[in-house]
């Protein structure tokens, strides 16, 4: 991608892949065994994930963004330890998934939130 394109709100695919994993955690309570504790996290960390990547996709040089994802992904990958479901397979293995692949997802777009942000700093 370049960085032109880096700056146009909608067209980063690193933030339509967290919009993606983000409603996949939260609806994933729907189709695996959980407890209160685990649909909640999954619920609410899920729905955090997804509005950051879409204010991520309207606001292209918002790096904060993405460092923002970045803590998201980690508080989902730590979360069936911390709420105590690792019993629960199925929806434990889904935090650490998704999880990791947020933080990945963060990660990936850090460098094009930060030239968006220079190439608005720069007009």
């Amino acid at each position: 991608m370049n960085e032109s394109q880096a700056v146009k709100p909608w067209t980063r695919p690193h933030d339509w892949a967290e919009v993606v994993l983000g409603v996949v955690a939260m609806a994933s309570p729907l189709w695996m065994a959980t407890d209160n504790a685990a649909m909640w996290t999954m619920v609410v960390l899920g729905a955090l994930i997804a509005l950051d990547g879409l204010v991520s996709l309207a606001m292209p040089g918002m790096v904060a963004g993405e460092a923002i994802q970045i803590v998201l992904g980690v508080l989902l990958f730590i979360s069936p330890w911390v709420m105590s479901y690792t019993d629960l397979t199925g929806i434990a293995w889904s935090s650490w998934i998704i999880g990791a692949l947020t933080v990945v997802a963060g990660a990936a777009a850090l460098p094009m939130a930060q030239a968006a942000s220079r190439m608005a700093g720069s007009h």
